[in-house]
């Protein structure tokens, strides 16, 4: 009989053979020593990305519905670990990523939920002061109040029996606002602010004011907002960002030192 995993990891992917590389690296380098999956969900790639998942050992499931929270509902439906692990593609992960989350779930059972912050690898030096920042002060209401206002969804560990869904009619947000919510539902989320990933600063290409007057209010919490509240998806995703700059791990390595 197969050992059940400790650990499903579901990445989704809409064209990330860029990317993906570096992220599947970082998993197989992990210094957790119990089992664990990867699941890559191939959410209409029209690139190399489920060649590439399937070269490191990856399961790739194929979700033909358009949008991220369809692409994790579908990684997390096929997941067979105890606890669930949503990141990114773009998106690398220290050594000791799993084996903190395990240790966290570990020391109280009551714990739903285990979330992080995440940091830009690359990108405007503006975008790491934009990290530090946003996730300096969820950290700070946390610490007050105990209370997880916000998560990346590069970075939230989940008991798979407390698991109630993604909303698959949300975009921006739904897989991260929204399970949040659902997840303190259940019970009790913890936010570890000494566990960060490192995830791609594409985003962040058209500048701070694009991203800090359009990228955050109208694609983000209005769109959130608005297709919550309507029950069904009025607005559209955000444009989907892609290039041809592939690989950041010389940029992370960078980014790591510039932050000690």
């Amino acid at each position: 009989m197969t050992e059940r995993p400790r650990f499903s990891v579901v990445i989704p992917c809409f064209n990330e053979a860029g990317y993906l590389t570096d992220a599947l690296l970082s998993l197989r380098k992990q210094d957790f020593d119990g089992v664990f999956e990867v699941i890559v969900v191939d959410n209409n790639c029209t690139d190399d990305t489920a060649g590439i998942a399937r070269d490191f050992g990856a399961r790739v499931v194929a979700e033909p519905v358009p949008g991220v929270c369809n692409a994790r509902q579908r990684g997390t439906e096929e997941a067979r670990g105890e606890i669930v692990v949503s990141t990114d593609a773009d998106t690398v992960h220290g050594r000791d990523w799993l084996s903190r989350i395990d240790a966290r779930f570990r020391d109280d059972e009551h714990i739903v939920a285990v979330v992080g912050p995440c940091r830009y690898a690359d990108g405007p030096r503006w975008g790491r002061y934009y990290g530090r920042a946003l996730f300096g002060a969820v950290n700070g209401v946390h610490r007050l109040t105990g209370r997880a206002v916000y998560a990346s969804a590069t970075n939230i560990a989940f008991r798979r029996e407390a698991w109630t869904g993604y909303d698959t009619g949300l975009t921006q947000g739904g897989d991260e606002l929204d399970q949040l919510r659902r997840l303190r539902g259940r019970g009790r989320v913890v936010y570890d602010h000494g566990n960060p990933t490192y995830t791609s600063g594409r985003r962040l290409s058209r500048g701070l004011a694009y991203n800090l007057f359009v990228t955050l209010p109208v694609h983000y919490l209005l769109t959130y907002a608005v297709n919550r509240i309507a029950g069904r998806r009025v607005l559209g995703s955000a444009p989907a960002f892609r290039d041809d700059a592939g690989s950041f791990e010389a940029t992370l390595a960078a980014g790591r030192e510039a932050e000690r």
